[in-house]
């Protein structure tokens, strides 16, 4: 196979910079939803989304960025109230009221998209599931010497700027807050005892959720944003008990993922002597299910042959 510069730079490095900072926005916002045991709450959110989008195209009459971002911000805020209200109201779980609101919003969404005007929304089930990673070209680099430009780089698709904004922002917000983030995802009550609003800093956290969910949900789909709100978290946890250290490492397991990943579904089968490809969230998304799935059995303090190792040397022993 021999390597193709030209469609590399049009074609792969956008979808992979768009994959890169969808992951590292997601891994980011998740360790504090994995913290507080509401990893449900990341795939609520990134079904709910999806009336949001729809709505904020049929209000403004147009796919530009901020409508569908704010239609898509305000169905995500809608959707935490309303999974309060039947955990409160229902008298059950917050697994159970999630599962109860994202289904129905969901199910709104793909209803909208049938009717009417939203029929003009480019999406469908492949679209909401996995995203259009691979329909994001950048047309203007000519080769690698353009690069060099810094002004080049202001010329990248939307969506990767998009991703790229809400990562910067949703890193210098959990910078500035780190402290109270932690505290109130370990010990609300804590918190409140502390002088912190512990509700206000919770719906924060939300937030800083539904922007990283929304600004990867175009890109990338549902599947990969559930994926790794989710994968990069709980597998640096089963390496540490330190919250620092368990935030950088996922931000370097979502990295490693994206890239991995992008690369398995895009040059693996060709490497192979196949003349496809395969998708490249969904690699994304595997790949990070398999780091989790390693991690769980070969954690050497949490992983499950670990553990057993040391019941054995302990039963031994005595």
């Amino acid at each position: 196979m021999s390597f193709d510069t030209a469609t590399f730079l049009t074609v792969d490095l956008p979808a992979l910079l768009a994959a890169l900072f969808a992951c590292l926005s997601c891994a980011l916002v998740g360790n504090f939803l994995v913290l507080r045991r509401q990893s449900l709450m990341g795939d609520a959110i990134s079904h709910a989304v999806l009336p949001g989008i729809v709505a904020g195209f049929m209000v403004a009459g147009t796919r530009d960025t901020f409508p569908m971002l704010a239609g898509a911000l305000t169905a995500a805020l809608v959707a935490g109230g309303m999974i309060e209200l039947v955990r409160r109201l229902g008298r059950v779980e917050a697994g159970a009221a999630m599962g109860v609101v994202f289904t129905g919003l969901f199910a709104l969404g793909v209803v909208l998209i049938e009717q009417g005007p939203a029929r003009q929304v480019d999406l469908d089930a492949d679209c909401v599931l996995y995203g259009q990673l691979e329909a994001i070209l950048w047309l203007t680099p000519g080769g690698w010497a353009d690069l060099a430009d810094p002004a080049i780089w202001a010329t990248l698709p939307r969506q990767v700027l998009q991703l790229m904004a809400v990562f910067a922002l949703c890193l210098a917000i959990i910078l500035v807050f780190f402290k109270e983030f932690t505290l109130v995802s370990f010990d609300p009550g804590l918190a409140d005892t502390l002088g912190l609003t512990s509700g206000l800093v919770q719906q924060g956290i939300v937030v800083l959720s539904a922007l990283a969910a929304i600004a990867a949900f175009e890109a990338v789909g549902s599947i990969l944003v559930i994926a790794m709100l989710i994968c990069p978290a709980a597998t640096a946890r089963l390496y540490t008990d330190r919250m620092g250290p368990q935030v950088g490492l996922s931000l370097l397991i979502g990295g490693i993922t994206g890239i991995g990943g992008y690369g398995l579904g895009a040059f693996g089968p060709s490497l192979l002597g196949y003349d496809m490809a395969v998708n490249a969230a969904g690699s994304i998304a595997v790949l990070a299910g398999v780091i989790l799935g390693l991690s769980i059995l070969l954690a050497p303090r949490y992983g499950v042959i670990a553990r057993r190792m040391r019941r054995g040397l302990w039963g031994a022993t005595a």
